[in-house]
């Protein structure tokens, strides 16, 4: 921003800039449009904030984001905890409740194996995932991960950790263009990727 601009709205533009997905221009659009909001409804702003930071955590079970312990979903009795689906991120989870035809739980990584970017095994929740295969009486683990290279790398390594624990291991049959996002996915789309997912 300009230099005529308060210090105070450059620094909120700067940190709305930090934000994944929002140039400059967005940044400032947003930090003047927080300047015509009643001082309430900033304060309720910063408040929500500070709210979810402080009182959302990962599940001890499946490691999605939660305000409980134990996360909706896992706490279900209506879930079948034979079936997992393994995703990179929460919002992935989001995405396949939408479809509302899968019925398993989850199993949230995170992020995905990318050497260039420094991420290893051991920087995702893979060994919680072992954990919960080896504890329980667990039938098929769905990989869904995004059909990129850093997806497909990680559904693989997965795979090749999981077969010696005898528990079938699929991966979605992608409908999808390579290199898209799950969450922007549609319904349809995410379902019969589901349906029609094959063996690894």
């Amino acid at each position: 921003m300009a230099d005529h601009n308060a210090l105070p709205l450059v620094i909120l533009a700067e940190k709305f800039a930090s934000l994944p997905g929002i140039g400059m221009k967005t940044a400032q659009r947003l930090a003047y449009y927080v300047m015509s909001m009643s001082e309430k409804d900033v304060e309720d702003f910063a408040d929500a904030l500070v709210s979810a930071k402080k009182n959302v955590h990962r599940c001890k079970n499946c490691m999605n984001l939660t305000e409980r312990e134990i996360c909706p979903i896992c706490s279900s009795e209506k879930r079948d905890k034979n079936i997992i689906c393994v995703v990179e991120a929460p919002r992935d989870v989001t995405a396949f409740e939408r479809t509302r035809e899968y019925h398993g739980v989850y199993h949230v990584l995170h992020g995905l194996i990318s050497p260039l970017d420094n991420m290893t095994p051991e920087k995702i929740h893979i060994k919680e995932l072992i954990k919960r295969i080896s504890e329980g009486k667990i039938k098929e683990v769905i990989m869904a991960t995004n059909p990129t290279v850093e997806g497909d790398t990680t559904a693989m390594y997965i795979a090749g950790l999981l077969k010696p624990l005898g528990v079938k291991v699929t991966r979605l049959a992608f409908g999808l263009p390579v290199g898209a996002n799950l969450e922007y996915a549609d319904e349809v789309t995410l379902y019969k990727a589901l349906e029609n997912r094959n063996d690894m």
